[in-house]
């Protein structure tokens, strides 16, 4: 069963100003947003572990490529009822163009549970924003839907959730899907984003909860301390 739920977003600043006895200090210039290449990203997602303490498998660029192609062309398929729900087609399990990204993965046969972690750097921050924001609303806008792919439904319920990172911006959402045949899972999804970096992890499996927040937190900011 495909887990529909996959969120990226973006982070804000803040600038200030001080008062003098003549006339206001000019607003510090912005700093320039750090550039990431695909290398620098897959250096960094190295270094994750997960809460067994096992390294995760990081994914070749190429890899993620051709899981994002195989994703729309199995996306193109899907009807969503309500038919707004689409929006989990349009604005998640996506990758902003002229982004660098990359991932790892990490499986436990014990808990029969899997996590993947995607770091994305843009040199545009709005950009994330705008995902983040899309994935916000279509959370609050379909809380219950269902989704008719490769012949079998599959019933869906989304809440977000009290979580956060130690990114400017945080966002999280637990789906739990069914299918049709009785086939059940949860997926936890957490997103935080510091500046032009955004860092999303996720885990899947059927006994998934909330409770795995601060696993999941834990990973997104050891990306974002890097931000």
């Amino acid at each position: 069963m495909t887990a529909v739920l996959a969120l990226a977003g973006c982070g804000t600043g803040t600038a200030t100003q001080t008062a003098t006895s003549s006339s206001p200090a000019p607003s510090p210039t912005p700093s320039p947003a750090k550039t990431f290449t695909d290398a620098d990203l897959s250096s960094i997602v190295s270094t994750l572990k997960d809460s067994q303490g096992r390294a995760l498998t990081v994914v070749p660029a190429a890899q993620i490529d051709q899981g994002i192609i195989k994703a729309k062309e199995i996306l193109k398929g899907a009807v969503f009822t309500p038919p707004e729900c689409n929006a989990f087609a349009d604005s998640n399990a996506q990758i902003p163009e002229d982004s660098t990204y990359a991932a790892g993965t990490s499986v436990s046969a014990a808990e029969n549970t899997a996590i993947v972690v995607t770091a994305i750097a843009l040199t545009d921050a709005k950009e994330l924003t705008a995902h983040l924001q899309a994935s916000r609303d279509a959370v609050a806008a379909c809380r219950n839907f269902t989704i008719e792919l490769a012949g079998q439904k599959i019933t869906t319920e989304v809440q977000q959730i009290d979580a956060a990172t130690k990114g400017e911006q945080s966002f999280a959402a637990l789906a739990k899907q069914t299918a049709s045949s009785g086939e059940a899972q949860t997926t936890l999804t957490m997103t935080g984003i510091k500046g032009n970096l955004a860092a999303t992890a996720v885990k899947t499996g059927t006994n998934v909860s909330a409770d795995n927040a601060p696993e999941l937190a834990q990973l997104v900011d050891t990306i974002l301390a890097h931000g």
